[in-house]
């Protein structure tokens, strides 16, 4: 293939891939306008004067065989229910002039039809005139600001009774660009509280604001690792070399586990003393830190050696492998218990590149993680 014909496939592959992105998250930010302003309906005609029960029992039930029968799947009793309390969690957020840009505000149900329903997604609005089509895809533009992730990520949201842990995992979401299947096990894994885990109240706080920021070593920390992808059982007998191997087998799984910003260097690195050869189990780099982590791990009870060894090799790359203007070396010791007093006395009061974490090969209980940070 000449350079022409190389640069001319690539361009038009890019133009196809930016058209299926557009269509794609024009179908989803449809789905979610057309069910926010379904939630927003029913709760501003629940509100006149209705009692909640009767009205769940009789007018939801109502509503939802009608359009059924008129459009499909995907509007039961449940689902309209969920609609309309997307809308009592989220209505703040969107303001009032994006509402006043949309006529579907005013549209009555009949007029249902001009947009997407959850059965049939290929349809889009049905509007002959060019400029109100433009108007459309400004308002659904400014919505998408708003709800950038699918109907199907905000139905999970509405499972998280906490806000800011609401809040969290929604900013994770979009900014990892994670799948439901994937945000799932983030929360399954108690991701949020194993985080907040490893920070002040102050910062935890943030968590629910920004997200996880990385400025310094202890922020991407998480107490504990889970490790349930290994497929490693707690009560089976395997060695250090076992289960670095389980995490070669999958380390698109654990880089995800490890989070932000991590890319893989080596395996069993080895570093020669005095011509004695000693080998650092996982080596990786951070590009969000701008520097390297070396990973250790131990099966057993952490002791003070283990600690020890991985100064040793923290001291060795911030001398012989970081360039200048990389950041001093991490070192995470990765146990399967480990010894608070240990770490207090074999570190210094000031020690910011060397840790120890817990590993679990079992999702945690969330309700304990829980009542941890409440304590």
């Amino acid at each position: 293939m000449t350079q022409n014909k190389a640069h001319l496939f690539l361009s038009v592959k890019q133009l196809i891939d930016q058209a299926k992105n557009f269509v794609v998250q024009n179908v989803n930010t449809t789905l979610v306008f057309t069910n926010y302003h379904i939630g927003k309906m029913i709760v501003e005609d629940e509100q006149q004067g209705k009692k909640r029960a009767v009205y769940a029992e009789k007018t939801l039930k109502n509503l939802s065989n009608r359009l059924t029968k008129e459009f499909g799947s995907g509007y039961s009793e449940d689902n309209l229910n969920r609609m309309r309390n997307f809308y009592l969690l989220f209505n703040t957020r969107i303001s009032a002039t994006v509402l006043r840009k949309s006529e579907i505000v005013q549209a009555p149900s009949a007029q249902l039809g001009k947009y997407e329903t959850a059965s049939r997604k290929s349809e889009v609005i049905q509007n002959k005139n060019d400029a109100q089509l433009v108007k459309w895809q400004t308002v659904f533009a400014k919505f998408h600001l708003h709800f950038p992730l699918s109907w199907s990520h905000y139905s999970f949201f509405l499972r998280i009774e906490n806000e800011d842990e609401r809040n969290f995992y929604e900013i994770e979401t979009a900014n990892n660009n994670w799948s439901v299947r994937e945000l799932q096990r983030q929360y399954n894994s108690s991701l949020y509280e194993r985080l907040s885990l490893s920070k002040n109240k102050k910062t935890v706080k943030a968590l629910s604001k920004k997200g996880q920021i990385i400025s310094r070593p202890i922020d991407m920390l998480k107490e504990p690792y889970v490790l349930e992808f290994l497929d490693l059982k707690e009560e089976t007998v395997y060695s250090e070399s076992q289960l670095e191997t389980a995490i070669i087998d999958r380390l698109e799984k654990f880089l995800l586990e490890l989070g932000k910003g991590f890319l893989f260097k080596s395996r069993q690195e080895r570093i020669t003393l005095n011509g004695k050869n000693f080998y650092i189990d996982l080596v990786f780099y951070n590009r969000l830190l701008k520097c390297f982590v070396l990973i250790d791990l131990k099966i057993g009870e952490l002791t003070h050696q283990d600690i020890g060894q991985m100064k040793m090799y923290v001291n060795f790359y911030d001398r012989e492998v970081k360039n200048k203007n990389e950041n001093k070396t991490v070192g995470i010791v990765l146990c399967k218990e480990t010894n608070k007093a240990v770490i207090e006395y074999t570190l210094p009061k000031d020690n910011k590149h060397i840790f120890a974490r817990e590993y679990k090969l079992i999702l945690p209980s969330k309700k304990q993680l829980q009542k941890i940070l409440e304590q």
